[in-house]
């Protein structure tokens, strides 16, 4: 058996993520790690516990069998595999074996890197995924997280960055359309097989981003989604981005799973504030909080964080700007002593403003000059009147 085969095998028969095949693989190779599953009552526990799982999987099926099952089912979709030994693999995601050390049970153990990848789309996925950002969020969003969203997606592939999500309702969806209407690159990374549509409503969005992007999936096709491959698909949306964004997200969340992945991984975690009345926005708001995330608004401040060092600098934040704008304080302080509806001599301004006449004479033309003052024919001052907004009829 090639070590395509042997891959397309071993992700059938056990769940993305697992340490214990990781293991396996390392040390022996796919080839030889199948064998292992295969042969499983003399191997260790551990590895003999898995066998178990993985042979109760396989059934009475060929293995080979079952990997070119898998692979034709892709072809007809127009998808390919991608498997660590290509040159188009994504390397970022081998960060999470590193992620995964130390850690005691669970998810937190079985977080290891993929086994291979199923693609639909035509775009290098080690190219596509280089320079992206993840844009996460709650799937039950408000108005303003779904505002956000779209700005986001479509600000960061409008300066050539892919953004990466995870196809869902909400926040998902919004980031992917921003994206797209953008005419740039987005990913979909999935928690089901790559054929198929997963909520069943987004089909043609996910027929728009095979198009102009990536379908990604770590599950063989005809694999359902459920809650838990939800969870274990979001350490690959962290993992292959250069940053995660948490557009709004409850206490309680998918969304706080890729974040807390992402600031595990060591990558840029990020996240939008939200009204402090707005149940969706408990956990981005904690993020901020408790020091993980750091707070941005616009497609810049996030590029000024993920982009190399003086690639990228966003613009300060700054009020509206006003008719005072540019005046040094003697000429304001003039400004400020000109009164509205009726005029005043220079002499006379300069008493309220508290400085010589000579002062307010030679600052007062620049204020007629900006229209900010009207001199008359006697040659007296006034503030100009500024037309009353009226309502329409």
């Amino acid at each position: 058996m090639t070590v395509t085969l042997a891959r397309i095998v071993l992700a059938s028969l056990v769940e993305p993520g697992n340490a214990v095949l990781a293991r396996l693989v390392r040390t022996s190779g796919p080839v030889e790690a199948l064998r292992q599953l295969l042969d499983g009552p003399d191997a260790p526990d551990d590895v003999a516990s898995l066998s178990l799982a993985a042979r109760a999987r396989l059934g009475d099926r060929d293995p080979w069998r079952l990997a070119e099952e898998a692979r034709e089912a892709a072809e007809r979709l127009g998808a390919r595999l991608v498997t660590p030994e290509d040159a188009d693999w994504p390397t970022r995601a081998e960060d999470l074996a590193r992620m995964s050390r130390g850690a005691a049970t669970g998810l937190d153990v079985d977080s290891q890197p993929p086994v291979c990848l199923w693609v639909r789309g035509a775009g290098s996925v080690a190219e596509t995924v280089d320079r992206s950002v993840a844009v996460v969020g709650a799937r039950a969003a408000s108005q303003y997280g779904l505002y956000m969203a779209t700005e986001l997606g479509f600000g960061l592939a409008e300066r050539g960055w892919t953004v990466l999500s995870g196809g869902a309702y909400g926040i998902d969806a919004a980031a992917h359309r921003g994206a797209l209407g953008a005419g740039g690159r987005t990913v979909a990374v999935l928690a089901c097989g790559i054929d198929t549509v997963y909520p069943v409503a987004h089909a043609g969005l996910f027929e728009q981003i095979a198009a102009e992007g990536l379908l990604l999936s770590e599950w063989p096709p005809g694999a359902t989604p459920h809650r838990t491959r939800f969870l274990v698909r979001n350490r690959l949306i962290a993992a292959l981005s250069r940053g995660t964004v948490v557009v709004e997200a409850a206490a309680r969340s998918g969304a706080r799973s890729t974040a807390r992945r992402a600031f595990q991984l060591n990558r840029v975690l990020m996240a939008c504030p939200g009204p402090a009345t707005s149940a969706t926005s408990e956990g981005s708001n904690a993020e901020i909080r408790d020091h993980h995330a750091r707070l941005v608004t616009t497609p810049d401040q996030i590029l000024e964080e993920v982009g190399r060092i003086g690639e990228y600098a966003a613009p300060p934040v700054r009020g509206r700007a006003t008719e005072r704008d540019g005046l040094d304080a003697l000429t304001a302080r003039v400004l400020d002593a000109v009164p509205r509806g009726r005029a005043i001599s220079a002499a006379e301004i300069a008493v309220v403003a508290g400085v010589s006449p000579t002062d307010a004479r030679r600052n007062l033309p620049a204020l007629v000059a900006r229209e900010l003052v009207v001199e008359d024919e006697q040659g007296r001052f006034q503030t100009r009147r500024r037309p009353v907004a009226r309502p329409a009829a």
